[in-house]
């Protein structure tokens, strides 16, 4: 296939007359929806919306050549590709307005940001708002179905997977870590780009030195074309070409598709705000729909019929406008159903300290977790930095599980945080099951777009249909001079992202329970691993060693655990200690000064969150202490005192203690200034005896 655009010879057709006619009047059906959005401004710009406008060729001829067993990662702009592969100008209409009817999420998210899993289409999972980190999920995609062919999970006609994208995207450096995933797995996804020369108000010549064409060269083994989107001809001719060479397994391709901007850049940021005559005219001339009413005129199409379709096209379009205009908007009371799917462990299960059992530290019992899962499920697979056969991980919790499973389902990734996170979205969507590890708390920042803007609201603005089951491991915690930038805790930070569950076991048990559990919930879980608790090193903590559970034992996410029981005895006052992690082991080194006067509290679980257990301990002692690693301030555990000084206030005898890290802004490398900044047991003896004597 040549680089350059497709050109026509003679007279003779290159694609199939109803493949041309059909394109015709779907051109015709997006012009008149974009005219009809217009004109009905005070109506159809109530929210925001984009067209495509000038994108219609290369779009319908994408649409074309997705069957039913494709997967799709659509841009903003990509109402055509959408009509290509047989919605209705309704359908998107619905969207637009918002309407309970809406196919894609109910009324919950914007035009053309589709969630589609329907009978003979392809599926096209959630994705945000597609400025360029469509392109990490989408690769994840490409990656699960590569991995589940050698697994032998797909059989027949092999399946492809098509990310578009805005050419103005392509410098988000998350594209950039798509395009080396899927050259180095020799992925089978075709990177579309759509360069109209615009992003927002901002030209090409302003954002980027080269197009994504020439970006794409830097990367070896990625196949890429050049074709002219506003010639349907030459799009459809392209997509043929990247199709087939993505079907038969040669590799990535990108098609690099060149078009006009014909409309607004969305409803909120119109053409004539920001572009001149000049351009607008310059724009124009490469109008794809009169380009192939010409194309089709000079090859013997009646002039009669073409006008016939366009008729029809204006015909459907007001009777779609009518019918959506009258269709019922969502109901009110359904607003906050699917922030997560439901979970398949509902109460614990599996024997705890079955018979025979030895004791484990717990970074043997999640490598113990971690086998029993690749045993017993080939669709599941883990990756990350380090954990391949080399090395195990950095904590020899992967270790020996690439020699026994094959570098095909445990591996290695590049510093990719960002895709090692987003990734697991497009892992799921196609069946495969990600257990991925990030190296230590403090490198997850680099993931955190993917975190929030993919795995957590997909779900949600799905309205069900793409939970995504998404399991990330991640080593946290101080402990003797790891310093500022593998010792952070960042739990808050985490819980303030709605759609994601937070788990933090203290012990081998409790790590293998929540293992498991994680694995088998549909939605993302963060597993947080001291490593102080690792290997029980640490004075005091020879506790998180334990006896190991067998392969079947799980714990239901939202369950803590009394670790500690207090009860009272005549005038003694009581109080609980509410921690998790490292602060379950301060909590029992102080208690030995207060016998029977301390509970202790393991919530394990951070999102959901096991306030009947809270809420009894409280009610029970009347005295509350929350305990946490992280620095104080704006902290869960400053949120978590203050919902129960709010909630249970009558059954308080004294104001809810907080004790934690000191508000700086990271650890210290020196060990004597790590432990002046964080809890320890004397600090929590000192909160403990305030409290019982307030």
């Amino acid at each position: 296939m040549p680089t350059t655009k497709v050109e026509k010879k003679g007279k003779k057709l290159k694609v199939e007359k109803d493949i041309l006619l059909k394109a015709y009047y779907l051109m015709c059906v997006a012009k008149r929806m974009a005219e009809t959005y217009d004109e009905n401004r005070e109506v159809c710009s109530k929210y925001v919306h984009s067209t495509s406008r000038g994108h219609e060729a290369i779009q319908l001829a994408a649409g074309f050549h997705l069957t039913d067993i494709d997967y799709a990662s659509l841009y903003y702009r990509d109402e055509s590709i959408l009509l290509g592969i047989g919605l209705e100008p309704y359908e998107l209409m619905l969207q637009l307005m918002a309407k309970a009817d809406d196919p894609f999420s109910a009324g919950r998210t914007y035009y053309s940001h589709p969630s589609l899993k329907r009978e003979g289409f392809p599926t096209i999972p959630h994705q945000s708002s597609a400025t360029g980190m469509q392109a990490i999920p989408s690769t994840g995609m490409a990656q699960g179905i590569k991995y589940l062919e050698t697994g032998g999970e797909i059989k027949g006609k092999a399946p492809i997977v098509l990310c578009s994208l805005g050419d103005g995207s392509v410098t988000e450096g998350e594209v950039s870590e798509a395009l080396q995933m899927a050259v180095l797995k020799e992925l089978p996804i075709i990177y579309l780009v759509q360069d109209n020369d615009w992003g927002i108000s901002a030209t090409g010549q302003e954002m980027r030195n080269m197009d994504a064409y020439e970006f794409a060269g830097g990367f070896k083994g990625l196949e890429r074309i050049r074709v002219d989107g506003a010639d349907f001809e030459s799009s459809y001719l392209g997509m043929e070409y990247a199709v087939n060479h993505v079907r038969e397994r040669k590799g990535p391709i990108l098609v690099h598709a060149k078009c006009p901007l014909l409309g607004h850049h969305t409803s909120g940021v119109r053409k004539e705000w920001y572009r001149g005559d000049k351009d607008l005219e310059k724009h124009a001339i490469s109008d794809p729909l009169p380009k192939l009413r010409t194309y089709l005129e000079n090859h013997g199409f009646d002039s009669y019929e073409l006008e016939e379709l366009e008729e029809k096209a204006i015909e459907a379009v007001a009777a779609d406008y009518e019918k959506a205009i009258a269709a019922p908007d969502p109901d009110i009371t359904d607003f906050d159903s699917h922030e997560f799917a439901e979970s398949a462990i509902q109460e614990e299960r599996g024997q705890r300290h079955p018979e025979g059992s030895a004791k484990v530290v717990m970074v043997d019992a999640a490598l113990h977790a971690v086998d029993e899962i690749l045993s017993q499920h080939q669709e599941a697979l883990f990756y990350g930095q380090d954990v391949g056969g080399t090395l195990g991980g950095v904590f020899r919790e992967a270790a020996t599980l690439a020699k026994k499973y094959g570098d095909h389902r445990i591996f290695n990734t590049p510093i990719q945080e960002a895709y090692i996170i987003g990734s697991t979205a497009g892992m799921s969507a196609v069946g495969a099951k990600a257990i991925v590890e990030i190296q230590f708390a403090d490198y997850i920042w680099p993931g955190i777009n993917q975190l929030v803007e993919e795995l957590s609201k997909s779900c949600y603005l799905s309205a069900g249909k793409f939970p995504i089951q998404s399991l990330i491991r991640v080593p946290i915690g101080a402990y003797g001079g790891g310093g500022p930038y593998h010792s952070g805790s960042i739990e808050s930070t985490l819980l303030n992202i709605r759609g994601i569950k937070v788990v933090y076991p203290s012990n081998a048990a409790d790590m293998k329970g929540l293992m498991k559990a994680a694995f088998y919930d549909p939605n993302p879980v963060i597993m947080l691993e001291h490593k102080g608790l690792y290997w029980s090193k640490v004075p005091g903590t020879n506790d998180a060693k334990t006896f190991e559970p067998d392969s079947d034992y799980a714990i239901p996410l939202g369950s803590a655990n009394c670790v500690l029981e207090a009860n009272k005895h005549g005038d003694d006052s009581t109080c609980v200690i509410i921690t998790y992690g490292m602060g379950v082991y301060w909590s029992k080194a102080a208690a030995k000064n207060f016998e029977g006067r301390v509970e202790i509290l393991d919530l394990r679980s951070l999102n959901p969150l096991d306030w009947d257990s809270i809420e009894k301990s409280v009610k029970k002692h009347n005295r509350a202490f929350v305990l946490t690693e992280e620095p104080l301030m704006n902290s869960f555990a400053e949120s978590l005192a203050g919902r129960i000084s709010n909630r249970l206030f009558e059954y308080l005898d004294a104001p809810v203690q907080i004790l934690g890290a000191s508000n700086l802004p990271a650890i210290p490398l020196n060990v004597e200034l790590e432990k002046q900044m964080l809890p320890n047991s004397e600090k929590v003896s000192k909160v403990i005896e305030k409290l019982l004597n307030y």
